[in-house]
């Protein structure tokens, strides 16, 4: 079985042929950054995503902006991070053995941590860790079809580029409108495209495999 990071089981984004891009994976190749540092990274932005959902209710005003700006830029840092790790790993030559680990582990751990914390900021935690378990489920199911040897279904229409692009938005929106009803709009949109995002995985799944 090939691995994760091989190029024909990358994600396919259009961001990584643009320029700024290269730019920073070749920053991050002459610094000897690893692979592994960055997605180690990404498990940090989001933590602090977390913080900053969970500090947000605690101050109407200037501080609920500023957190909440401070969050959604978190969750694009994270996606940079998914971005340039396997950039470094594939066109800069630097994989590790150990690198499947370090290239699912964190995004499992980041979206647990960031749709926890924004659940917690719309005040309603159980709606978060619904975001969550959905969002692990869609690359439970993406997994489950590799290691029966099929080709990683990355498809939508929310898997995590567009699920993180969704937070990203609607945490920005609160920050100017309506911060607990506008994270909760903006959690149900994700569950919602999620669910449908694993059903339509599945069905692919199960009809590869009766084709078998």
């Amino acid at each position: 079985m090939t691995s994760p990071e091989a190029p024909e089981n990358r994600r396919p984004l259009t961001s990584r042929s643009s320029a700024w891009a290269g730019r920073l994976a070749t920053w991050a190749v002459e610094r000897d950054l690893t692979p592994n540092q960055i997605s180690q990274a990404s498990i940090g932005f989001a933590a602090l995503g977390a913080v900053f959902y969970a500090l947000s209710p605690l101050g109407p005003g200037i501080l609920q902006w500023l957190c909440l700006i401070l969050a959604a830029a978190t969750a694009q840092a994270r996606l940079v991070c998914n971005l340039i790790d396997g950039m470094v790993a594939i066109e800069g030559g630097k994989g590790a053995k150990d690198g499947p680990f370090w290239n699912e582990a964190p995004d499992r751990a980041s979206d647990l941590l960031f749709f926890a914390g924004a659940g917690f900021a719309a005040g309603d935690p159980a709606l978060g860790m619904l975001a969550a378990a959905l969002a692990i489920a869609t690359a439970y199911i993406r997994e489950l079809g590799r290691a029966e040897g099929f080709p990683p279904d990355f498809s939508g229409p929310l898997a995590k580029p567009q699920r993180m692009a969704v937070l990203t938005v609607g945490t920005v929106v609160a920050a100017f409108y309506a911060s607990e009803w506008t994270l909760t709009l903006t959690l149900w949109i994700i569950i919602a495209g999620t669910a449908v995002t694993i059903v339509s995985r599945s069905m692919r799944l199960i009809s590869a495999l009766k084709k078998r």
